[in-house]
This record gives structure tokens, C-alpha cells and sequence, in this order.
């Protein structure tokens, strides 16, 4: 291993590219690789066997492209999988979790919200969390159809509009001061709900959390590269919405996977 080699990012899509900014503007000079496994999203509504499957298949594919370092920028990868891909391979593994440690602890009214998929609110990791703060109140929220808008480039859509309003009413209602957006696609739509939530509200995201988690593994293995190289990013399906989110300036390739 060389201090050149890539750092591999995945995500069931477009998502993980939130974590993916973070990580490039903390560590500009890294290479990176992210695939975007939009053909399979969302793995929020697959079986737990699937998710592994998935994620190991992704993991394979960014060795075979000779990463140090994966990053799952996938809340639901991560909450199913992270176990099993830390079992079966050597390289570092850097997961995303919901942030509900730092919700929890600053809370005034303790009462948070999470908007997250069905596959990261049912598992067992997200439940180990919870249970470490018995003493807040959790609203919890699936975000049905969340992840397929925003994969379809559908962000500001009517349908996305109401789907916001029917989500996070309940929670305005029960008095929330933090949101945390449990899955890497929702930071996407913090623009959408900014409109819908009260000012005094705090919308929480992982993204910069794993960029330092990120930095601070690379120091401790010594693996930091100072050479500034353009990141790759290889989708699964038309190539048009993740092209969009990113920019001109990034290229995007169509790849079989």
C-alpha cells in the first residue's frame, strides 16, 4: 500500500456525493473513487442479506481499483453491513451513522427527529445507539420515496414538496429543536426543508463527521497523499442526474456493476 492509492467510496446512488464533498474539501489532495450504485437504490427496502451482498460486491470492485481506504457513505450499508465487510476484508472501513449522539446531547427540548430509511431505523446498530439515550424522545420517520426522487433529479417536485410537509409535520408538532437526516441522499433536500421547518430547528447531517473521521484514520496510518489528482465517479445508470448534482467540472462514466 502507497500513500498515491485511492480512496474507494460507495453509496446505494447519488447520495453518498454529500459525504464525498466533505471528504474532497477536507482533503483536496486525495485521490478518490466513488461508484454510484443507483441501479440497486434504495437499500433502505432490501433485506439485510441483500445489503451485504451489495455492499461487498462494491467493496470488491473498489480494490480491484486498488483503494487504501473505503468509505460506505451509505447510512443503510452501513448499519447492516459494516460488521461483515470489517470481517471478510483487510482494508479500513470508515461507516456513516445517524447523528444522534450530537442531537441527543444538546437538545434543549429532548425531543429530536430522524428522517431515515426503513433499512437504517430497523437495524440492530441504529438501536444500540438509541438506547443510550433513553432519555430523549425520538420521533422517528421512514422517508418513503425520498431516495428514487432524488435519483430521478425530482428534488423540487410536488410530489417531493408534499412527501417533506407529511414527514415533517408530526415532528414540528411534537416540539423538535434537532433533525438528523439518516441517509447520505437527504442533505440534498435541506433547501426543501428549510422552507418546512421552524428557524430554531437544527438540521444535523454525518458528511463532515466522516471527512474528519476520514483524515484523522489516513494520519494514523500514515497513508495522507499530497499529490492533487481529479476524483472518478462511475455510475450504474444514465450517468445525466449525477452529472447534474456534481457539476460540469467532475467526470462521471457509465459502468456495468
Amino acid at each position: 500500500m502507497d500513500n498515491n492509492q485511492p480512496i474507494g467510496v460507495f453509496d446505494s446512488g447519488i447520495g453518498g456525493t454529500s459525504i464525498w464533498r466533505e471528504i474532497h474539501n477536507l482533503l483536496p489532495n486525495e485521490k478518490t473513487i466513488y461508484l454510484a450504485d443507483s441501479k440497486n437504490a434504495p437499500y433502505g427496502e432490501k433485506s439485510k442479506e441483500e445489503i451485504i451482498r451489495l455492499s461487498m460486491k462494491n467493496t470488491d470492485l473498489l480494490l480491484d481499483m486498488n483503494c487504501k481506504l473505503i468509505v460506505v457513505a451509505c447510512n443503510t450499508a452501513t448499519t447492516n453491513a459494516i460488521r461483515e465487510l470489517r470481517d471478510k476484508y483487510d482494508v479500513p472501513f470508515i461507516g456513516i451513522e445517524p447523528a444522534i449522539k450530537p442531537a441527543a446531547i444538546n437538545s434543549k427540548t429532548q425531543i429530536i427527529g430522524i428522517l431515515a430509511t426503513k433499512g437504517t431505523l430497523n437495524s440492530e446498530l441504529f438501536h444500540k445507539t438509541t438506547e443510550m439515550f433513553q432519555h430523549i424522545k425520538i420521533i422517528e420517520q421512514i422517508g418513503y420515496r425520498l431516495v428514487e426522487l432524488i435519483e430521478n433529479g425530482q428534488i423540487e417536485s410536488a410530489e417531493m414538496t408534499q412527501l417533506l410537509h407529511s414527514y415533517l409535520k408530526p415532528m414540528i408538532e411534537a416540539n423538535i429543536d434537532f433533525l438528523v437526516l439518516g441517509c447520505s441522499h437527504y442533505p440534498y433536500l435541506i433547501p426543501q426543508i428549510r422552507k418546512i421547518i421552524p428557524d430554531h430547528i437544527q438540521i444535523i447531517d454525518s458528511g463532515l463527521a466522516v471527512a474528519r473521521q476520514t483524515q484523522n484514520l489516513l494520519k494514523e496510518i500514515g497513508f495522507n497523499n499530497d499529490n492533487n489528482s481529479k476524483p472518478i465517479f462511475y455510475t450504474n445508470t444514465n450517468p445525466k442526474v449525477l452529472q447534474t448534482i456534481l457539476g460540469n467540472n467532475c467526470v462521471v462514466q457509465e459502468k456495468d456493476f
